[in-house]
């Protein structure tokens, strides 16, 4: 249900359970952690692309797994971290909704591309979770304390169009535009050697 490949120094990774709406089990995020692992790993590495099949990037834990456990689950945070210390440009292209615990890997990308009409939302406060440690954090970083609690605390859907005015989402693209365009932002970081790639992430970090 996890994808990965690496074509010209820029590698892909991909959420495949449309049939769930890319909803995450335990499995599922130890093969994502993986997936970066190995990615890292890569010589040729310079950019990641962070995606999902189907019309939702991801509705966060598995309903059943998240009621057996997974919702405090200290997977969602090592996730988040392995994107977060990635070597090299990150880019989170929603194809769609991105809610909950998935929202965790989204924030720690270094950019968020998504098509109209996705909805970011995280609904700890109604379904009784904490947010993961770093989420709260990552999520103030970009839109602020009081846009941070509006999602946090009020609960709130935030439709892609007003994410971008928020800074949450960087570029809204089309659907049919969304890989090429992500592909097109790594294009100099995939010119470039790795050892500059990573220098300039660690001065920016």
């Amino acid at each position: 249900m996890i994808t990965r490949e690496i074509v010209g120094g820029i590698g892909r990774i991909t959420i495949a359970r449309p049939a769930k709406a890319n909803s995450l089990t335990g499995a599922m995020l130890a093969e994502l952690t993986a997936a970066f692992d190995a990615l890292a790993a890569e010589p040729a590495l310079r950019a990641v692309i962070l995606t999902g099949e189907g019309p939702v990037f991801s509705a966060g834990a598995d309903l059943d797994e998240a009621r057996a456990g997974l919702a405090l689950s200290p997977q969602w945070e090592r996730l988040s971290s392995r994107v977060a210390s990635m070597p090299c440009l990150t880019i989170a292209a929603l194809n769609g909704t991105a809610a909950g615990g998935a929202l965790g890997m989204v924030l720690a990308c270094d950019l968020r591309l998504a098509v109209p009409g996705a909805k970011i939302f995280y609904p700890v406060m109604r379904l009784g979770f904490l947010p993961q440690p770093s989420d709260p954090l990552r999520l103030r970083a970009l839109v602020g304390p009081s846009r941070a609690k509006m999602i946090l605390m009020a609960g709130q859907k935030i439709p892609a169009e007003e994410a971008l005015a928020w800074g949450l989402i960087d570029r809204l693209v089309a659907p049919e535009a969304l890989l090429d365009e992500a592909a097109a932002l790594a294009a100099d970081a995939c010119a470039a050697d790795a050892a500059h790639v990573a220098a300039i992430k660690r001065m920016l970090d």
